[in-house]
């Protein structure tokens, strides 16, 4: 919880003032129990009205103060703890956009999410309730102890023995809460999770007809979180007949010592009345502070959770090269590379060695898992290779400025992500200096001009989150006019042909064949005919390159660009 606590620097006055405006409160509301007694002892006992009118005025007074200090004391607290996750929020999200591929692999987006939302409001609800009672609690306790000692010496003893004895039945059900409580936040995380993944992933539930399935492995662990929250909530429950059992206790004997007094003289019958309210003041505030030490207990399990995240490493610019402006395409190499995701043994790339001239065309192709995007996703620095080096323009990418090296390149992943919003602003994607004539030009070459030109609101039509309102091969082609607009120096497709049909592909490669004196370009696909007319082929087998050469050259003498080749064109004469 220490290291959040600097994400607080800009509440520091709420953070100091809400607490103040809490002890001014108990302040008043350990003065009404005396006010009380002097009303009973002085107006009631000589039937005095006059002063019986005056200590209510004092008391709603005191009411009205009290309220007042509460309100104020809430309203700085819940700034300070809203504030405070807003900027953890920010603080995370910014952390999150600069983490390296492999942490995210790592991680997983749904554990993210979690640790966002749940985990932060978590943390925020807790630094709300510290604000509000971390001093009153205490301070009430102390206070009301105090306040029963001034009054009468023996029966403060009272309060001596039986404080003691409350604490440690509230803070006894607590310690054995607390497993529970961590045990109940982590199955909900699992609810959580469960919940993002299937409302993403609705439409492959229904096409495979998993409903039941889902429904029923969603109602198990649902059942599992509500059978972790009745055996904490059953323990907790036994906090309120104990406590309450032993403050009567305590109050019997109040009454019982202090009616003894009273008939020799040492107490008034307010006075006694006075010591009730302050045993019922002290189990009140031991109550709020077992709630207390609850959330907060819940906060410092999320604040956990959420420094995990914020101990992954980011990406960082570690090198300071940055290429002459206006420079014509970059030659790309890579030597001896191997490459492997995490702790897996077997290496998705082993020994990869390529040169790679500048405004070359460069097919990728393999089977399903064969390291082709791995391949491509090497030269950004998306990933770092394990061995060997990877060099852009004849640097290693290690000594480029990050920054600097991608905005050199254009990429089209796997998956069509488009974002809810204006066409313009997805093709712009935050390069606010493209013209819209730039834009129409990039639709163009990307064959997406005569969907979008249709449209009435032309580049102002609204995108809906993850392009649902689009076709496949609509998303495809937008994500390709958007890294066609930034007018990179090397441009990777990896796979972002397979939604277009072959006259539309062929199209696009007609165009991306105009553009070899302005960039490099990668074309990473499943389809021989995708890549057959580029200038090399690089064909890779689990993670080895099984052929480097021209289409001409890798059908007389590799085996595997053979296979594939064939394959491909049996399948297609069986569906003539």
């Amino acid at each position: 919880m220490k290291k959040l606590l600097p994400y607080l620097k800009n509440y520091i006055k709420e953070s100091i003032i809400g607490p103040l405006f809490k002890l001014l409160e108990a302040v008043f509301e350990l003065i009404v129990p005396v006010v009380m007694a002097a009303m009973i002892d002085v107006g009631i006992m000589q039937k005095d009205t006059l002063f019986i009118w005056k200590t209510c005025g004092i008391l709603v007074t005191f009411g009205i103060l009290g309220l007042v200090c509460s309100l104020s004391a809430q309203f700085f607290a819940a700034k300070a703890a809203t504030g405070f996750g807003m900027e953890l929020r920010r603080a995370m999200f910014s952390h999150i956009e600069k983490l390296p591929y492999d942490q995210i692999d790592k991680v997983g987006s749904a554990t993210l999410i979690v640790r966002m939302t749940s985990d932060i409001n978590q943390v925020q609800t807790g630094v709300n309730l510290v604000l509000r009672l971390f001093l009153r609690s205490p301070f009430i306790v102390a206070g009301a102890i105090f306040m029963a000692f001034t009054i009468d010496v023996k029966v403060g003893l009272i309060f001596l023995i039986t404080v003691p004895i409350l604490a440690f039945v509230i803070f006894g059900i607590i310690m054995v809460t607390i497993p529970m409580y961590k045990d109940v936040q982590n199955s909900l995380d699992d609810v959580l999770c469960a919940t993002r993944e299937n409302l993403t992933g609705i439409r492959v539930v229904r096409a495979f007809r998993r409903e039941k399935k889902e429904v029923a492995e969603f109602k198990d662990k649902s059942i599992r979180l509500e059978e972790l929250q009745q055996r904490s909530g059953k323990v907790s429950a036994l906090m309120n007949p104990l406590t309450y059992i032993i403050v009567n206790i305590g109050i019997v004997l109040v009454v019982w010592v202090g009616a003894g007094q009273v008939n020799i003289g040492h107490l008034t019958q307010g006075e006694v009345i006075a010591l009730v309210n302050y045993m019922m003041q002290i189990l009140l505030a031991l109550l709020a502070l077992a709630n207390l030490i609850v959330s907060f207990t819940k906060a410092v399990a999320s604040a956990g959770r959420i420094n995990e995240i914020f101990d992954l490493s980011t990406e960082k610019n570690e090198g300071t090269y940055k290429p002459i402006p206006n420079e014509g395409p970059f030659a790309v190499g890579m030597e001896n590379v191997s490459f492997s995701y995490g702790n897996r043994e077997v290496p998705a790339l082993s020994k990869i060695s390529v040169d790679i001239a500048p405004g070359e065309v460069i097919g990728v192709i393999g089977g399903t898992g064969s390291g082709k995007s791995t391949f491509v996703n090497l030269i950004p620095s998306l990933y770092k290779a394990g061995k060997g080096k990877v060099t852009v323009a004849g640097m290693d990418v290690c000594e480029w400025d990050t920054k600097a090296l991608r905005k050199e390149i254009g990429i089209v992943p796997q998956k069509a992500v488009l974002f809810r919003g204006s066409l313009r602003d997805n093709i712009k994607m935050g390069r606010e200096s493209i013209s819209d004539e730039v834009i129409i030009q990039s639709l163009k070459s990307a064959q997406a001009w005569e969907f979008v030109s249709k449209n009435s609101n032309g580049l102002d039509q609204f995108i809906q989150e993850g392009g649902k309102n689009l076709s496949g091969g609509q998303r495809q082609r937008l994500t390709i006019a958007r890294a066609l607009a930034g007018n990179p120096k090397i441009l990777i497709l990896d796979d972002s042909t397979s939604a277009l049909d072959f006259a539309t592909e062929l199209k696009v490669r007609q165009e991306l064949q105009k553009r070899k004196k302005k960039c490099t370009t990668f074309l990473v696909s499943q389809r021989a005919a995708s890549i057959m007319h580029a200038d090399k082929i690089l064909v890779l087998e689990n993670g080895e390159m099984a052929g480097y050469d021209t289409h001409e050259n890798l059908m007389k003498k590799c085996d595997v660009y053979q296979e594939i080749c064939a394959s491909q064109l049996l399948k297609k004469e069986g569906c003539q």
